[in-house]
């Protein structure tokens, strides 16, 4: 169910003041624009003018990774629109992803200076473990036997997560998250012996088609912010998404309620996440889609509508990560 301090707060926020607080004092941006592309398809230079365009837009919150092997644009465009005038650094919230390579707790700190070397910035505001599985440790990001299967590393989180909270006294991070963990994996870290800094934010898949009930009231129960990826479902694209769920933006609730106020099927799903509290984070990489992705503040559902939204949930992910179900901290085998 929808909470009402959750429901007050988003009603309160503005294109020009959106963020919320998050348990360590710090705040986060409620819509931030994610920035994977395929390295192969998509032109250099994209990421940066993305980036600076959705800076120009009002953006304030930038979702980026390692792995995504654009960082060093994103970096450029944050630094040129700080130079220029339009924001200081205090002003943009950058989330960088620890890669499941590098979780054995004595590489922890060198994946982040990588980012920040990347970057070429001295922090991030949040870092987050991507995936709760390990990788066996290299100069390979995805490493694969002679049979093509991946090479899986013991993880220990709790170990990871030590490392994390030295890189956070060391100030190289604000914050401190996870990502696509489960209930029973942020229990593996909230009840750690001696834990020094709780996790902050968990981003995981959230939209109308998968609502993530469970999972975001033990979250909200352990003042743990719910970041959603895919808040606007994913590409069709069969090697890593599921097909079997249909496409989000066509439900035909979704462009009812656009009707009424004007708006598309993606600008409801949107307003429809942050009003439960949930920072989204789309991805895109076409300008007029930054655009109106960020147009969210000017209207809001009513209870009656967030109530039908919340019953179109199938409990169907997109991204189902299945060529890794056979690690032994696969997430998504547990009842969220």
């Amino acid at each position: 169910m929808l909470s009402h301090q959750s429901e007050k707060m988003s009603l309160m926020l503005t294109a020009k003041n959106h963020s919320i607080p998050l348990s360590d004092g710090n705040r986060i941006p409620i819509i931030g624009l994610g920035t994977y592309g395929d390295p192969r398809t998509t032109p250099k230079g994209t990421a940066r003018e993305c980036v600076k365009l959705a800076i120009d837009v009002g953006y304030r919150q930038f979702d980026g990774a390692l792995v995504y092997f654009n960082e060093h644009e994103v970096g450029q465009a944050i630094r040129e629109k700080i130079t220029d005038g339009t924001v200081r650094r205090e002003d943009i919230f950058y989330c960088g992803k620890l890669w499941s390579t590098f979780h054995p707790p004595e590489l922890v700190r060198p994946a982040l200076e990588r980012t920040l070397k990347t970057l070429q910035l001295d922090y991030v505001d949040l870092y987050i473990i991507e995936l709760p599985m390990a990788f066996k440790p290299g100069d390979e990001f995805f490493p694969k036997d002679k049979n093509g299967k991946c090479i899986y590393h013991e993880t220990d989180l709790c170990a990871t997560w030590e490392a994390l909270e030295a890189c956070k006294d060391a100030g190289l991070t604000k914050s401190l998250g996870v990502s696509n963990f489960n209930q029973r994996q942020l229990e593996l870290i909230l009840n750690k012996s001696g834990l020094k800094h709780r996790p902050v934010s968990n981003q995981v898949e959230c939209h109308p088609y998968f609502t993530q009930p469970k999972l975001l009231e033990f979250c909200r129960q352990n003042d743990i912010v719910v970041v959603g990826y895919s808040p606007l479902g994913t590409s069709r694209d069969a090697s890593w998404v599921n097909l079997k769920c249909p496409p989000l933006l066509e439900d035909e609730v979704l462009v009812s309620i656009g009707k009424k106020y004007n708006k598309s099927p993606a600008q409801v799903a949107l307003r429809f996440n942050i009003q439960r509290g949930v920072v989204v984070i789309p991805k895109s990489f076409n300008p007029q889609r930054i655009t109106k992705n960020f147009q969210i503040f000017d209207f809001s559902l009513t209870d009656d509508e967030m109530k039908l939204m919340e019953g179109l949930n199938k409990n169907i992910r997109f991204v189902e990560l299945l060529m890794w179900s056979d690690h032994p901290e696969y997430p998504f085998h547990d009842d969220y």
